[in-house]
């Protein structure tokens, strides 16, 4: 297993902080400190080219961007505070895009944003401690659901379940929290703790059971859901699932691993690190062990960018096609060769 580089699409003027695929996998945004968004897709002639460039909304970085599940809107946050929402006038046309909406009320610097599996929801996070939850009724009025204040340092991420209305977040105070709707507001039901430094990123598995998370500690953790009455005799509370850490990979990276991403076709792990390498993990099978599942280092890709690499995505259609972008000014693109 080894990665081929397919393309280096420049056009940033700072780094670039992270990737996201459209869900139809035919497009990816890219965001960075140059405070612009990038638009990338394939051209008459199969290359890949900048079909959009969104400037001049945010007045500092832009940190992340998500799309929504139907593929019309994206969502952008920045470190002046907001989120932005785009909108385009459909899947076909990739460069018209108009900002919508503007979502304000953090104190501080946005770190990230996710659309929830059914669109309705959109979660940010922020330097302020704060997750904040919001329902969109139409594509330029979003309310506030809910602010919760459960993390005590920085909130570095949030990521939707992919199959049910349930969020998770994590941060500077390395805990990763879990939240569910509970009469009309949102709360947190567990707080999973294990990670020894800020966690980074989170990813869950394609049936929304498992999660992985990576950090500052250079270790993956996958944590596994257990409903109540599980065979495993893992005790919960009430009608709260319990998230247990089951598998523990470490040594592999020298560095920070700031970003992560569960192949929801493949099943395999793939890593973005500080020390420039993406790495990609795969369950061992074979392996029958009774404290739970076992990952092995499946590819390793050293200096896969010159400097810091900060968000890796897989595409959603293509297995075998994966999305990097770095430090060093440049997305990448990369097939997974087995």
């Amino acid at each position: 297993m080894r990665l081929q580089e397919v393309a280096t699409l420049e056009g940033h003027t700072d780094r670039v902080w992270q990737v996201s695929w459209s869900p139809d996998g035919n497009c990816l945004a890219s965001c960075g400190g140059d405070r612009s968004i990038r638009i990338w897709s394939k051209s008459k002639d199969e290359r890949w080219e900048c079909r959009a460039e969104l400037t001049e909304q945010h007045k500092r970085t832009i940190r992340s961007v998500s799309w929504s599940p139907n593929g019309l809107y994206l969502a952008a946050t920045s470190f002046d505070a907001t989120c932005s929402i785009w909108s385009r006038s459909s899947v076909a046309t990739t460069q018209d895009f108009e900002c919508t909406a503007t979502l304000e009320g953090h104190e501080n610097e946005v770190k990230a944003v996710s659309w929830s599996m059914s669109g309705e929801y959109i979660a940010t996070c922020s330097r302020d401690k704060t997750v904040w939850i919001w329902e969109g009724a139409d594509e330029c009025d979003y309310e506030c659901a809910s602010v919760i204040n459960k993390h005590s340092q920085d909130v570095k991420s949030v990521k939707w379940n992919p199959v049910k209305e349930e969020l998770a977040s994590c941060g500077y105070d390395n805990t990763i929290n879990m939240y569910k709707e509970d009469d009309d507001d949102w709360v947190c039901y567990s707080t999973l703790n294990g990670h020894t430094s800020t966690v980074w990123s989170m990813a869950f598995d394609a049936g929304g059971d498992r999660l992985v998370s990576c950090g500052d500690d250079n270790v993956l953790r996958i944590w596994q859901c257990y409903q109540p009455g599980n065979q495993h005799g893992i005790q919960t509370t009430g009608n709260d699932p319990t998230w247990k850490n089951v598998c523990t990979v470490t040594g592999h990276h020298q560095r920070t691993i700031y970003n992560v991403d569960w192949s929801h076709q493949s099943d395999l792990i793939v890593t973005a690190s500080g020390d420039n390498s993406i790495k990609i993990f795969q369950e061992n099978k074979e392996s029958i062990c009774d404290d739970g599942p076992t990952f092995d280092l499946a590819m390793c890709h050293e200096q896969a960018h010159s400097q810091d690499v900060n968000s890796v995505s897989w595409n959603p259609t293509d297995e075998h096609l994966l999305a990097s972008c770095s430090d060093d000014f440049t997305v990448k693109l990369w097939t997974l060769v087995t």
